[in-house]
């Protein structure tokens, strides 16, 4: 069972950057092209207040900003800021909604920017695009998650054009404090068209993150596509498949022998979900037994799944296969997420419902899974 001293950390959490964001922190000659929050008046939008960003126009859906509105809501139309409860922007208010929930820690993620930062990566102008990541990393590490440190965790995002500059941010927010880094789940998706998990362009990021002690977080959704079944396809199929995308990014892990060059790294599969990762281990190896002699580049002398131990980590909401299937996965590669403030979280029943799913386990190993495997992996204190 969920011990009752258990201090939970969800790690899987959203910002819903306040509007002035960037305008603070963009040097003059950048705020018209930069980000800022405006209230549209033609074309399709109208009437709906939205995010500019060099001349083109964003509107935060309703599915990513639901803590505290009614499930009429849960819906993709556009929200606004005054319908938004402030725990979505607001430190102060987004401690008290955890006090509410039983939550001690958040990790979290970026919203306007994307879970991976690629809002930038498609800049037009470079050099803007580089000070918006530089600005949103200030603004997550300095004024969001530096209001309550250790119970608002950092994950910073890279500017993904330029491998160079990757390196030079992940060391500059890890002197700030920053204790994660989005990555794209599928850097070479067609979405994102970047250097694959296999090229070896990524090295020098992977070595930066391995020194750092930072763990790599490619949150699904940031390869930019989501699995689609045909055309008429109702959105519900893409969010039921969409831990099909971490399965992938698992895979293209364990086969390109990215821990074996970087025996330290560790990656976080951020709502992918977990019960998927026993067959995907199975099969893996089965696979690499069996086709591992034409295929020499999968071939690094140990098996797939010997990969997943202290590098690996599934992390779940509420699908309660992942109590059932620890063991097969390893209750130490297993980690909680309440995904505040979006359609999934389960706040602000989040200590409830976890306690009803860890009713059969043995303490320690919800204790794991609820707090001590984050506490490793994110180098939180108490």
């Amino acid at each position: 069972m969920l011990p009752d001293n258990a201090k939970l950390i969800s790690v899987d959490d959203h910002v819903i950057e306040h509007p002035n964001v960037w305008q603070d922190r963009l040097p003059e000659k950048f705020k018209e092209a930069g980000p800022r929050v405006i209230e549209q008046t033609e074309g399709p939008e109208a009437g709906n207040e939205v995010w500019l960003y060099e001349g083109k126009s964003y509107v935060t859906h309703g599915v990513s900003a639901t803590a505290g509105r009614a499930d009429i809501h849960l819906n993709l139309e556009p929200v606004r800021f005054e319908n938004m409860t402030p725990g979505c922007y607001d430190p102060a208010a987004r401690i008290k909604d955890m006090d509410a929930d039983g939550v001690h820690a958040q990790v979290c993620f970026s919203t306007f920017a994307r879970y991976a930062g690629t809002r930038f990566l498609f800049g037009e102008d470079k050099e803007l695009s580089l000070l918006c990541i530089q600005a949103y990393n200030d603004f997550l590490i300095d004024e969001f998650c530096g209001f309550a440190p250790n119970r608002l965790v950092p994950v910073a995002v890279l500017p993904l054009w330029d491998v160079d500059l990757c390196v030079a941010e992940v060391e500059r927010t890890a002197a700030k404090g920053a204790r994660g880094l989005g990555f794209p789940e599928n850097p070479s998706s067609t979405a994102l068209n970047l250097p694959s998990w296999h090229s070896g362009y990524w090295d020098p990021v992977l070595a930066a993150a391995q020194e750092a002690r930072m763990p790599l977080c490619p949150h699904v959704g940031t390869s930019g596509a989501t699995p689609v079944t045909g055309p008429d396809m109702p959105p519900a199929v893409s969010m039921c498949m969409v831990a099909s995308n971490s399965m992938g990014a698992m895979l293209d892990l364990m086969y390109s022998g990215t821990f074996v060059k970087f025996p330290g790294l560790k990656v976080v599969l951020s709502e992918g979900g977990v019960g998927w990762m026993p067959y995907t281990m199975e099969r893996a190896d089965r696979m690499w037994e069996r086709h591992k002699g034409y295929q020499p580049q999968i071939d690094h002398g140990v098996l797939p799944s010997e990969m997943v131990a202290g590098h690996i980590y599934g992390c779940f909401i509420d699908d309660t296969i992942s109590a059932e299937v620890r063991e097969k996965v390893g209750v130490s590669q297993i980690m909680w997420e309440s995904d505040y403030p979006h359609s999934d979280s389960s706040w602000p029943d989040s200590r409830k419902e976890l306690a009803k799913m860890m009713h059969d386990v043995p303490d320690q190993e919800a204790l794991m899974m609820a707090e001590l495997n984050a506490r490793e992996v994110f180098r939180l204190e108490d």
